[in-house]
């Protein structure tokens, strides 16, 4: 015979002050866990998203970003002619030879510098990108020292808005426009003439190449052939999978540390969560003894103590991931580090991390209630009928 559900429930909320107080330490310790993740993942979707899987990016082999590579006008003009480079409506073919360099800018409000990826950008750059619209001004004009700024960085440095003046590469460039890129890499970008930045920043090579393949199915014989062509040093990858490698070292720390936080603040919860249950078990002695008298085996009691514990977890997580959910209305910028610039992101609550951390916090419950549910079920029955 087993002890109802409601009955765990019921304890709860007759002890409503020590379940909240309870509760709470677990919810700040899911809370910091569900954060944590929510903001490895939204670092991870943005630069995921800022790829297509149709496109695929040529970097110099052993580069990891663009920043370190390089890849001459030579080997541009051997890619750009191979077969699976698809061709737009106008018959031009959709490839985009860039330059990408970082620059120091000052933030406004602050004079803090940061850094800042400047991307020199060729006729087909926003064909490749149709995620990125143009909401205010016009597109830079080739040719010229004009600028188009990624909307994180109209808003948050000095010299990015509409009509604004920056110094770089020792001219002065123009802001004409700002574009809106999603919640992807290249709202954190400032785009110009490929030409007129090569010059600028003398130099004589280009630092990728992107394309849109003609068929998806055609990137493994395209890179086979690409990598292994003598007058090449490069190596092809999928857009995708770039901008994936370029947020594992950064995902990779804050996860890291936020484990290290979550270990360190659920020590406290789980204790916390023991004691209760410890003082649950001190205060119901009498009625211990009057459920093994009416018949309800050890294995009941253990289990309705248990069942309790783990309703505490569960509580104390609900809560800690309806806080952590209001963390997807704010955005933060970071350096990433693999290009050493700036980034703007937003957490991102998916359904794997609610199913992590309510798991989590079911297991912080049955930690702190395993040893006080013990007790109570090797309570004999005299004994307990007497202390009452």
């Amino acid at each position: 015979m087993g002890i109802p559900y409601y009955y765990s429930l019921r304890n709860l909320w007759t002890r409503r002050l020590t379940t909240i107080l309870t509760a709470s330490g677990m919810a700040l310790v899911v809370f910091v866990f569900a954060s944590i993740l929510m903001l490895a993942e939204g670092l991870q979707k943005t630069l995921v998203d800022t790829g297509s899987y149709d496109n695929v990016i040529i970097i110099r082999k052993a580069s990891k970003s663009e920043v370190q590579s390089g890849v001459e006008r030579g080997q541009a003009s051997v890619i750009e002619v191979q077969p699976e480079v698809a061709t737009g409506a106008d018959g031009q073919r959709l490839l985009a030879k860039e330059l990408v360099v970082l620059i120091s800018l000052p933030k406004r409000g602050t004079d803090k510098p940061s850094n800042v990826v400047i991307r020199g950008t060729s006729e087909a750059s926003l064909k490749l990108r149709p995620q990125i619209k143009i909401i205010d001004g016009r597109m830079p004009r080739p040719g010229s020292s004009e600028i188009m700024a990624g909307q994180s960085i109209a808003r948050r440095f000095k010299g990015g808005g509409i009509g604004e003046t920056l110094r770089f590469g020792m001219r002065d460039w123009t802001v004409v426009g700002i574009f809106d890129a999603g919640n992807t890499g290249f709202s954190s970008e400032i785009w110009g003439d490929v030409d007129q930045l090569m010059q600028a920043f003398r130099r004589p090579v280009y630092s990728s190449l992107t394309f849109k393949l003609r068929e998806p199915s055609e990137f493994e014989e395209f890179k086979t052939r690409i990598e292994s062509d003598p007058r090449l040093t490069v190596e092809a990858k999928r857009e995708t999978q770039y901008y994936r490698e370029q947020s594992e070292m950064m995902a990779k720390f804050l996860r890291i540390l936020g484990m290290s936080l979550t270990v360190i603040f659920s020590l406290g919860a789980v204790i916390g969560a023991m004691i209760t249950m410890y003082a649950a078990v001190a205060n119901r002695v009498s009625e211990i003894g009057t459920l093994r008298a009416l018949g309800f085996q050890r294995r009941s009691i253990l289990g309705a103590f248990i069942m309790e514990s783990l309703f505490l977890g569960l509580i104390g997580g609900g809560v800690g991931l309806f806080f952590a959910s209001f963390m997807q209305l704010i955005t933060i910028s970071t350096m990433n580090f693999q290009t050493f610039s700036e980034l703007a992101f937003s957490f991102t609550l998916t359904f794997g991390i609610v199913y992590r951390a309510l798991l989590f916090s079911l297991f912080m419950g049955l930690v702190g209630g395993v040893l006080p549910a013990v007790r109570a079920s090797r309570m004999n029955i005299v004994d307990a009928l007497r202390a009452g």
